[in-house]
């Protein structure tokens, strides 16, 4: 088990479409300043968790706590713009642009809660970790390419200054170099101090990058542990990672 304290804990969730239970009283813990992947088969609940913890899926039972500050926030209470405003961003699988907004449009949106100073500071943090992103500045979101937009999406979830990055599928449907691109930017996000909590079928790359790293199978967790623990796994190796 991780031992040092966790900035965001899941514990006994249970989450159900209809009649239909996606997550099975799952519980993890996500330590702050680490990057901790989530991998496993379509269908295991990743994307479901990853929705549910920023306000997008109510919660049928179990509690997700989120402790920022020493006092602890019951998420699973919350609206999704609380759940924001208080720390907790979202790339989500498939993007999620604006198609018809420009990408400085999009990256404004990502800070529409904020009402500091430091928005510009942190555009400019953007551009520093995707530079095609300020070639693109006046572009609309609908005309750039799959890895581009991919990119908009990082950079305006990042725009609310999370202190937790939620990421679903940032490599789905990109060109090798692009993907070796994303998982350089997502490390080089959580060495300036953003705590990662990163969904990927490219458990190869994922737990490359993780700290630490929980197996998912029908909403259940079945694994955790360290990522280069759980990497050398035999089942993880021949489900996973293509190794016989």
């Amino acid at each position: 088990m991780i031992t040092d304290l966790p900035l965001l804990t899941v514990d006994s969730l249970v989450v159900r479409y209809g009649a239909i239970e996606a997550l099975h009283g799952m519980s993890l813990r996500v330590s702050r300043g680490k990057i901790v992947c989530l991998i496993g088969a379509n269908g295991a609940g990743k994307t479901t968790l990853l929705r549910t913890i920023s306000g997008l899926i109510p919660a049928a039972g179990g509690a997700i706590t989120y402790q920022p500050n020493g006092t602890p926030l019951a998420l699973h209470r919350l609206p999704a713009h609380r759940i924001v405003e208080a720390g907790i961003s979202h790339a989500p699988e498939g993007r999620g642009v604006f198609g018809a907004m420009t990408v400085r449009e999009n990256l404004e949106l990502g800070a529409y809660l904020r009402r500091d100073a430091g928005i510009a500071a942190d555009r400019q943090r953007v551009f520093d970790l995707f530079p095609r992103l300020k070639e693109r500045l006046h572009q609309t979101a609908a005309t750039l390419s799959g890895g581009e937009q991919q990119m908009l999406a990082i950079g305006r979830a990042l725009m609310s200054q999370p202190k937790v990055l939620l990421l679903d599928e940032p490599s789905l449907g990109l060109a090798p170099l692009l993907v070796e691109q994303i998982f350089s930017v997502i490390k080089a996000i959580n060495e300036q101090g953003t705590t990662v909590l990163l969904v990927e079928q490219n458990a190869h790359m994922a737990l490359q990058i993780a700290h630490y790293a929980y197996v998912l199978e029908t909403g259940t967790v079945v694994l955790e542990g360290p990522a280069t623990q759980v990497a050398g796994n035999d089942q993880v190796r021949k489900a996973y990672l293509g190794e016989e």
